[in-house]
């Protein structure tokens, strides 16, 4: 199916053609509202170069001092350090970024509100949630399967969150990400309790805040995961479109909500779960990302998703290269460079809503 670029013109609003089949110009909407936002195939390519500049760019940027010759004369030790650091953690930051970037472009259409996410709907802190209870109860387990079960606490947590909201008799577009913080932080308490008590609190850390300088080859792969969620996504980009428009709205075009609805919140708890048990949560990325694409490209979620996507890798890689700098030669985790960056542009979009709603 397909969702038309205005949805705001009504059949009988559509200019009237001409006598012998031409459309009268006079009819037709103006130049302006029909260009507006509109992205052509170079304007990704000419994104999707710059991006890879920026990556092949920051390959270089690290404690150790590697430079385009040493690999091209073959320094074995600088070689090895670029093969099984560099190049994973570059792969680590471009998925999660694309990743969790969509992941709150999916779940503001779903909630219909720009200011929720996998961060302030809970989500992430029941990932966590799950990891904790994966290690204490099925530590011999492998990593997939732990995975599994972060994800079926993620979900189980989106689930809930929406569940609140639709009982929430205040739906202000600020309550309810409140809502999502609360929630998330009552969970957070929990699974911080029986980390203490189980003398895991040194683990929990590593999955609260983000942090690529751990990822080596050998234990970044499982992020491949989330290109197929990605790809699913983009498959259902305009029943996702669709339904953000309401349920009896999506029930008048033939479309079922229910089932929608959970398909967005499977991949939303695939996506969040991965990216925790691999990377960390990386906060704010799923709210800010899609709200300034939004912005400026229109709510039409298959045409801005792949935008959303290299934009969250670009936002992740700067964040990246600016902890592996600012302190150089030690580190800031990413997730605390993004929350930094993100709390500002995150208070910057409220008092933007709020300038509007006046």
């Amino acid at each position: 199916m397909s969702v038309t670029e205005s949805p705001s013109l009504s059949r009988t609003e559509r200019p009237a053609p001409a006598r012998g089949g031409r459309t009268n110009r006079s009819a037709r909407p103006p130049r302006r509202l029909r260009t507006r936002g509109e992205i052509r195939v170079w304007h990704l390519l000419v994104s999707a170069v710059v991006l890879a500049l920026l990556a092949l760019g920051s390959l270089f940027v690290g404690v150790s001092d590697i430079t385009p010759t040493d690999l091209v004369t073959g320094d074995p030790d600088k070689v090895r350090v670029f093969l099984v650091s560099r190049v994973p953690r570059m792969a680590a930051i471009l998925l999660a970024g694309m990743a969790m970037s969509v992941a709150g472009l999916i779940m503001q259409h779903l909630t219909r509100n720009r200011f929720v996410s996998p961060s302030t709907a809970g989500t992430v802190e029941s990932a966590m949630l799950g990891v904790l209870v994966a290690i204490i109860f099925f530590g011999s387990q492998s990593v997939m399967a732990k995975m599994g079960i972060a994800v079926v606490f993620a979900l189980a947590g989106t689930f809930v969150f929406l569940q609140l909201i639709r009982r929430t008799t205040f739906r202000d577009m600020i309550v309810v990400p409140l809502v999502g913080i609360m929630f998330g932080g009552v969970i957070q308490a929990v699974t911080t309790f029986f980390a203490y008590r189980m003398e895991l609190l040194q683990s929990l850390d590593t999955w609260s805040n983000g942090d690529f300088s751990g990822i080596l080859s050998g234990r970044y792969e499982l992020l491949y995961l989330v290109l197929g969620a990605l790809a699913i996504g983009y498959v259902f980009a305009d029943r996702f479109t669709v339904a953000g428009m309401g349920e009896e709205f999506a029930l008048n075009l033939g479309v079922s909500y229910t089932r929608v609805v959970n398909a967005g919140l499977a991949i939303i708890a695939v996506i969040t779960a991965v990216v925790v048990v691999v990377v960390g949560a990386i906060p704010f990325l799923g709210l800010i990302v899609p709200n300034i694409v939004t912005m400026a490209l229109g709510d039409n979620l298959r045409r801005v998703l792949p935008v959303t996507a290299l934009g969250g890798a670009a936002f992740v890689l700067v964040c990246d290269v600016i902890g592996r700098t600012v302190r150089y030669p030690y580190e800031i985790p990413v997730g605390t460079v993004v929350s930094v960056v993100g709390s500002v542009v995150f208070i910057a979009l409220i008092l933007n809503s709020r300038r509007k709603a006046v």
